[in-house]
């Protein structure tokens, strides 16, 4: 089985991390959507919310998993038998940041970082721009699945 680990904190989950999602589900069997838990950071949405967003999002789909994880990206793939890290590149920035961990994740063990494009359509969405447009009342429905709510 194919499996792949698509870390991230998805706070919250955006139509760029969506169209990776979807597309990645043609390339392997199983993508455990893994989201990071990470305690000096501040959230937007609370962990259970985000973990909602993703449930109710892919509840139709046999080949998603939902989980949460701390610590290493790559120790939480061993644990949970996944061969690669599925990663989206909007831009060249995301390419450099990317390689950089993508290589250390190699260094520290056997498994693959596999980069998909975002479509053009969903290029420069970024949940941090989703999260500026909802502290300031814009309509940020048009960069997220209808799962997010405010």
């Amino acid at each position: 089985m194919k499996r792949a680990v698509f870390p991230g904190s998805f706070d919250p989950i955006t139509l760029g991390h969506s169209d990776i999602i979807n597309r990645g589900l043609n390339l392997f069997d199983e993508i455990i959507i893994a989201i990071g838990i990470n305690a000096d950071k501040k959230y937007m949405f609370e962990l259970e919310q985000r973990v909602a967003f993703i449930d109710v999002l892919y509840k139709e789909e046999p080949k998603i998993k939902v989980m949460t994880y701390s610590g290493l990206t790559v120790d939480f793939c061993k644990q949970q038998d996944a061969q690669f890290i599925l990663r989206g590149l909007r831009n060249p920035a995301d390419f450099e940041f990317e390689k950089a961990i993508g290589h250390t994740n190699r260094l520290l063990s056997e498994i693959e970082t596999v980069f998909l494009l975002t479509s053009v359509r969903t290029s420069y969405i970024s949940s941090s721009i989703v999260r500026d447009v909802m502290r300031n009342d814009g309509d940020y429905k048009l960069l997220v699945p209808k799962t997010v709510e405010k």
